[in-house]
């Protein structure tokens, strides 16, 4: 395991306990993540990741993405450092709050205290789990709003966004829809668990 790879493991230590570990068919994705967070130019090019789109980690349910993520985000400098908001909970607040939530993740999901305002990363965790629900008896598939919200936030202001899935493309497409999954092949860079990866939480 290399330097990089042994941190991310003492972090995950650090965070989630002893039983955090990096298993080696793992290693690889790993370093793909890594690559991308350390702006690695060089294995960017090997691995054929975009610098400039975020990063949407699938594979199978337990396999590990949030805690990955989760750890990731710390090797981000604290100013621009993104917060994880399940899907789920987002569409709880959808029901609460109204239309204001799909403005607070695009429109309004900018810093104030510089000069221009720089947007938000945000990374939504479990997409595709959440429901479509009805405000005051309109349907709205809520994720799949704002994401085309950020979408062209990413298009004007380099606006980042990070998800994590158990989702394929293809079951994407159909939850969320062409237009949606069309954008999102532009917002983010593919990187997937193995398809028979174990759950780590038995």
């Amino acid at each position: 395991m290399n330097n990089n790879l042994s941190i991310i493991q003492t972090r995950g230590k650090e965070i989630f306990g002893d039983h955090f570990c990096i298993y080696p068919e793992d290693h690889e994705l790993v370093q793909k993540l890594l690559t991308w967070f350390l702006q690695d130019e060089q294995l960017a090019k090997h691995y054929n990741i975009n610098l400039h789109k975020g990063i949407l980690l699938t594979g199978p349910i337990g396999c590990g993405k949030t805690s990955l993520m989760s750890v990731m985000r710390l090797l981000v400098p604290q100013p621009q450092r993104f917060g994880i908001k399940s899907c789920r909970e987002i569409t709880f607040d959808f029901i609460k709050d109204g239309y204001e939530v799909i403005q607070r993740y695009g429109s309004l999901a900018y810093t104030n205290s510089t000069v221009p305002p720089q947007p938000h990363t945000h990374c939504f965790d479990d997409l595709g789990a959440e429901s479509t629900f009805k405000y005051y008896g309109n349907q709205c598939n809520v994720m799949g709003e704002i994401l085309l919200s950020r979408y062209d936030h990413f298009i004007s202001n380099h606006m980042l966004t990070h998800a994590t899935t158990n989702l394929s493309a293809s079951e994407l497409e159909d939850y969320y829809g062409n237009r949606v999954r069309s954008r999102m092949r532009e917002m983010f860079n593919l990187i997937a668990f193995d398809g028979g990866a174990k759950d780590k939480r038995k």
